[in-house]
């Protein structure tokens, strides 16, 4: 029970750092917290909006050319 949870909990830090990483590429790092909060805060918004589809096909070509060419970012499940 104890190997399930510490896994677990290793895979939770492991998907803190990278999304803190996303934060820093996206060149972040020194804004506030409240900044980076309210921006995520309202681009859900937009994501549960109507034009979701179209908002999440243009930021996906923006986070594909920020990671460069030959460079995939790990697919998961965030739900």
């Amino acid at each position: 029970m104890q190997r399930v949870a510490d896994a677990d909990r290793r895979l939770d830090t492991r998907r803190k750092i990278q999304l803190g990483g996303l934060v820093i590429k996206a060149g972040l790092a020194d804004e506030e917290h409240a900044v980076i909060l309210g921006l995520l805060t309202a681009a859900k918004r937009v994501l549960d909006g109507q034009n979701a589809a179209e908002s999440r096909r243009r930021w996906k070509e923006i986070g594909d050319k920020a990671f460069g060419p030959g460079i995939q970012p790990e697919k998961h499940d965030c739900s």
